[in-house]
């Protein structure tokens, strides 16, 4: 995970180690009882628990496992470390093992791989090879490059679509996906009604490149998830499932013309985040059971609670309240 991305979505500070939990917050479900739909056996997001993992990341696994969770979407892979927040991949894969736990998809950086000109890359054969070790199906890029995203235009979706399709044919060999995680950003438009995400769309390979749906983000952007699921079959086969506080609910205006410039609205991410708040899963004004319905629209193989910033003092009380709620509102 990108330097960039955690700034932007305020990652807090870190805190103290939560201490032991009573055993009565955690459920008894783990990977040899899960079943159902992708709703139902819904993943998480490490990123949502990110301030625990950089403390004790062995902790983290075993209490999500307690609390239900089958499958984990990984994030922040320190390639020269061969590591996961300090853990040795190899131990990665025994602590995964040890409480039941998968990992179907993971994020990562590729910022600069996807920025023009830029001659200083991540290695993709790299993350090929560590998805690939983990039993990941899916590589996920996380954000675009993040140093301007007023800068996003055209040409730069374009070159980053070119950049998906040529990743896309390497991870191929290996069985694995190339994917891209939208934001808000990706649906400002070009004119003609066209949106970031829909160049990616258009310019990439379906057999290549694949796309993981953040529900919030769409959402925040005065979007329509279903819509693209429709015009788009079979190119979301992941999301992400989190949930929006109902009093900040409004979505962004990132598409009104500015009058001095006569073009369209520039981005300032500070006063973005004044009007973003998450909260847990059920909690929110996301209708997940409206969603749902389309579920095999977009080819959903894998879903992901994610949390960006948790409000709860009990960050492991949050993640298993959302958990609950997906548990029981889908069969």
């Amino acid at each position: 995970m990108t330097q960039s991305r955690r700034n932007f979505l305020k990652q807090a500070s870190l805190g103290m180690m939560a201490g032991l939990l009573a055993p009565q917050l955690f459920s008894c479900k783990n990977a040899a009882t899960a079943s159902g739909s992708p709703l139902k056996n819904i993943g998480i997001q490490l990123f949502t628990l990110r301030d625990l993992l950089a403390q004790n990341p062995t902790e983290v696994l075993k209490n999500l496992a307690k609390i239900g969770y089958s499958h984990v979407e990984t994030f922040g892979v320190d390639v020269a470390n061969n590591a996961y927040w300090g853990l040795p991949i190899d131990e990665l894969k025994k602590v995964l093992n040890d409480h039941d736990l998968k990992t179907h998809s993971g994020h990562y950086d590729m910022g600069k791989y996807l920025k023009k000109d830029q001659k200083d890359t991540e290695n993709i054969e790299k993350y090929i090879e560590i998805a690939h070790n983990l039993g990941q199906t899916y590589i996920i890029a996380p954000v675009p490059p993040m140093d301007d995203l007023n800068k996003l235009d055209v040409a730069a979706y374009q070159y980053m679509a070119e950049q998906l399709n040529k990743a896309g044919e390497m991870a191929k060999k290996a069985g694995i996906k190339i994917g891209y995680h939208n934001h808000f950003w990706e649906f400002k438009e070009f004119g003609n009604g066209t949106k970031g995400l829909d160049i990616l769309l258009a310019f990439t390979e379906p057999d290549l490149v694949c796309f993981e749906m953040d529900m919030f983000w769409i959402n925040k952007a005065g979007e329509n998830p279903q819509t693209y699921f429709t015009k788009y079959p079979g190119r979301f086969p992941l999301w992400h499932v989190k949930d929006m506080d109902r009093a900040f609910s409004t979505p962004l205006d990132q598409n009104k013309f500015d009058e001095k410039t006569g073009k369209r609205d520039t981005l300032n991410l500070a006063e973005v985040m004044k009007d973003i708040k998450f909260t847990e899963v059920g909690s929110g004004s996301i209708n997940y059971s409206t969603l749902a319905n389309f579920a095999n629209e977009s080819d959903l193989k894998y879903a992901f609670i994610e949390q960006d910033d948790i409000y709860m003092a009990d960050k492991y009380a949050s993640v298993k309240k959302s958990f609950d709620y997906m548990n029981k509102t889908f069969k």
